[in-house]
């Protein structure tokens, strides 16, 4: 088969009149003359479409795919006319028999001979064929014949020998009884829209299946379908055979994606493929599972339903893979005559037991006993879970509830099945109803004579002048057979036409690359692991949840954190000068555009208890500065101006630099910042990261490469403070007061605790910059006499460092002191 779209990409001679100029189209209608323009109107090739052409070459079958407006009717009917018409009306062409294939003679006389686009509509006068109605036949000038064919008689094609067909499209919408009318469609815009007849109007995608089932699997038989002599090949090439319809829009987008796509309120009714081409007939799911068992001696001929998806997450017996399907779809498994047979629970074909065919039994009051269980034993609401199928897998739930009593207990079950949300509530409606009917029983004894019932078997049973059905659950033999039977009712089992939920499919997010941002911090409560850095991410749009990779090398990464918030990340856009720590810095106000997220202003009380933590910086993880904000007013979207500031928090005073450059980084420091799960032998490693959205792998481009070695900044010990120098005549005396890292809040002790191994300091002492003096001491003094200023060469002004010294880190942040 040849494609149409091989054919040339021209638009159509009327298209190329249309769109030349005055001059063209003038010379163009005086040359072509007066038989020209009366012949103009049937030469399809001058008006025609390129997919509405035959492609050229040697074919068998052309498929011409495309929805409604696509001329599809256009272009059989004249390729029919192109096939029985020669030069003249009266000469021959080259098809003698045509075969007009549709679902109905009323569709093939309607749409393909006398329709708007049909051949007598498109024939010029003198080669016009009549509609001989008794024969159903259309017979040209010449002597060529189209004759007219339904679907539903294929049989009638055997005899007649044929040179060429006009076959309409093979399909049909998944709705009750699609097949009685394969080509009807629900579409409220459309003036063809309406139910096949004797629709209830339910989606049923098993009725689709079943119709191509029986369409391919009958023409797919050789005996009906033969394999020519001729040509080597079957009468109807099935490989060639095209279903109505596949969209080429993805799945579950649409029908999903309303905004974009508006008919995708039609597609639970409709012809679509898309999104069921993968569901499994229920028998077919049941027989998989019992051969997999070894059990081959099975009927599921009687069972009816799709299934869209199913999971068995355990290695487990067939029986317990069978139970939710027999939950969900209600059917039994019966063994008979070494034949396990699986029935649908529908309650038809009951048979009639008057009370003189029963037998007498000791064991039994009467000769049927009828019970019913209390009502409070009863669940009077049940709730189901499942995969919602049509959209993103969410697992949902669907609940029933009984309306006379809402203090009835639950009954929950979790099924490893896709639904939709209709066919979930169908479930919960059956089951509770089922659950109720069910607790009705009857006991009753059969003679030998009625051996043929049997479990699962349908009886009819009259109890206070009422009839009421009975499926036998159990079966006891000895001379008799007691039966042990539960009430049903048909309708119970009768599917409702709920209406179809409209499904919220989440937005694809484009994979684009995040902003990570390592933070080497000092600890903020104490309690968080010390070496271990900070990550926060963000991006716009968000990915839901981002992946940090790991590797020594820029190769073998294992994933080592999954960070699912987005942090608040911006860059300042006013420079943020150096202020004092301990006051409250009231300068102009720090500008701040945010990536994504929002501020908001907190009172100065809140702050003294932490609130409004961020940290500023140049985005390398060690140099940030962390300070607080009272107020964060909104200028614009995502512009925010922070004021009232409180400066070098945490120790950080040590680092404020004399400013802050416009473009620097401000992360704020809440709960979506994460700390990394970094192990304490890796600090100081160089480590390479590779991060980006979690549902991606980290080879992907919207993945960032880093490579970072972390300090563990958590341990490093704060500056002093209060550093001074007293002259003496003997020399300088050096002091300074420590600071610790953790528990420095609580004002109950004489002095904050050591929280370092020792006490020990490093002072270095400076002239001109070039160090000539360095020492360890383990007080937080250090006399520095006039002979030893004299040997280090100190005549005038010299500058003092001093930094508590840490057994893990080292030395910590310096105090500064110039002295002179």
């Amino acid at each position: 088969m040849r494609s149409t779209l091989s054919a040339l990409d021209l638009k159509s001679g009327a298209g190329w009149l249309a769109s030349a100029d005055a001059a063209v189209r003038e010379r163009f209608l005086s040359e072509i003359g007066e038989g020209g323009l009366c012949a103009l109107p049937f030469l399809f090739e001058f008006w025609a479409l390129p997919h509405q052409l035959p492609p050229k070459g040697d074919w068998r079958s052309w498929v011409i795919m495309g929805g409604r407006g696509a001329g599809k009717t256009r272009a059989g009917a004249e390729w029919v006319r192109s096939m029985v018409e020669g030069s003249l009306p009266l000469d021959n062409g080259e098809a003698c028999r045509v075969a007009l294939v549709g679902e109905t003679f009323d569709q093939v006389r309607d749409v393909m001979i006398f329709g708007d686009s049909g051949i007598l509509q498109c024939s010029p006068p003198d080669r016009r064929p009549a509609w001989k109605a008794s024969e159903r036949k259309l017979i040209w000038p010449n002597g060529a014949e189209a004759q007219a064919f339904s679907a539903h008689d294929p049989e009638g094609l055997r005899g007649p020998q044929f040179d060429a067909a006009w076959v309409d499209e093979l399909g049909c919408a998944a709705i009750d009884k699609g097949s009685n009318q394969p080509n009807k469609f629900l579409d409220p815009k459309s003036s063809e829209s309406s139910l096949p007849r004797y629709s209830n109007g339910a989606r049923d995608d098993f009725m689709q299946v079943q119709y191509l089932k029986a369409m391919l699997g009958y023409w797919s038989d050789p005996h009906v379908n033969p394999v020519s002599d001729q040509y080597g090949g079957q009468m109807v090439d099935m490989s060639n055979a095209y279903i109505w319809a596949w969209d080429a829009r993805p799945f579950p987008a649409f029908p999903n994606l309303r905004s974009q796509w508006s008919d995708g309120e039609n597609y639970p009714r409709g012809h679509w493929l898309n999104g069921r081409s993968g569901t499994r007939t229920l028998a077919s799911v049941v027989a998989e599972i019992c051969y997999g068992a070894g059990v081959t001696d099975i009927d599921v001929s009687r069972l009816y339903g799709v299934v869209r998806g199913y999971m068995v997450e355990d290695v487990t017996t067939a029986r317990a893979a069978l139970q939710p399907l027999m939950l969900r779809y209600g059917f039994d498994a019966i063994e008979r005559d070494g034949v396990l047979r699986f029935q649908m629970r529908d309650g038809h074909g009951a048979e009639e037991l008057a009370s003189d065919v029963l037998a007498d039994s000791s064991e039994i009051t009467g000769r049927v006993e009828f019970r019913r269980e209390a009502e409070a034993e009863m669940s009077g609401r049940v709730r189901v879970s499942f995969v919602q199928s049509d959209a993103d897998h969410d697992v949902v739930s669907e609940e029933a509830i009984l309306p006379d009593n809402e203090t009835h207990s639950v009954s929950v079950n979790e099924f490893p099945l896709s639904m939709t949300r209709a066919e979930g509530r169908q479930t919960a409606e059956r089951w509770l109803s089922e659950a109720r009917t069910a607790r009705e029983t009857a006991r009753f004894a059969l003679p030998p004579s009625m051996l043929h019932l049997g479990a699962g078997d349908v009886v009819s049973l009259t109890n206070e002048g009422q009839s009421a059905r009975y499926r036998i659950d159990r079966v006891e033999q000895s001379d008799l057979q007691l039966v042990e039977a539960v009430r049903v009712e048909p309708d119970v089992y009768a599917p409702l036409n709920l209406p179809d939920d409209s499904v919220s499919e989440k937005p694809f997010v484009a994979p684009v690359p995040v902003l990570p941002v390592f933070m080497d911090l000092p600890l903020i409560t104490g309690s968080e692991t010390p070496h271990a850095p900070y990550l926060a991410a963000s991006a716009n749009p968000w990915p839901g949840s981002v992946a940090v990779y790991s590797a020594s090398g820029d190769e073998g990464y294992a994933l080592q954190d999954v960070i699912p918030g987005q942090a608040v990340i911006g860059f300042t856009e006013t420079p943020l000068k150096r202020a004092s720590a301990g006051i409250w810095d009231e300068g102009a106000a720090l500008r701040v555009r945010l990536v994504d997220g929002l501020l908001e202003s907190r009172t100065q009380e809140a702050l003294l208890n932490g609130a409004n933590l961020a940290a500023i910086g140049d985005g390398t993880p060690g140099n940030w500065e962390v300070f607080q904000f009272a107020e964060a007013n909104l200028q614009e979207a995502g512009m925010y101006a922070l004021s009232s500031r409180l400066r070098g928090q945490l120790g950080t005073d040590a680092i404020i630099p004399d400013v802050w450059p416009e473009g620097s980084m401000f992360v704020l420091l809440d709960q979506r910042v994460y700390q990394t799960n970094l192990l304490r032998s890796e600090r100081r490693v160089t480590k390479h990261y590779r991060i980006g959205p979690a549902t991606r792998g980290y080879e992907d481009p919207s993945f960032v490469h880093l490579i970072e070695a972390f300090n563990g900044n958590g341990l490093r010990p704060y500056a002093p403070v209060h550093l001074c120098a007293k002259h003496t005549p003997s020399g300088d005396q050096l002091s300074w007061i420590r600071r610790t890292r953790l528990d420095g809040d609580d004002w109950a002790g004489l002095d904050v605790p050591l929280a370092e191994e020792n006490e020990s300091y490093l002072v270095q002492i400076s002239v001109n910059g070039a160090l000539v003096r360095e020492q360890v001491v383990t007080e937080p003094t250090l006399f520095y006499p006039t002979a030893a200023q004299a040997a280090d060469g100190v005549s005038g002004a010299y500058s003092v460092r001093v930094a508590q010294v840490s057994a893990s880190y080292g030395s910590g942040l310096y105090a500064s002191l110039t002295v002179g």
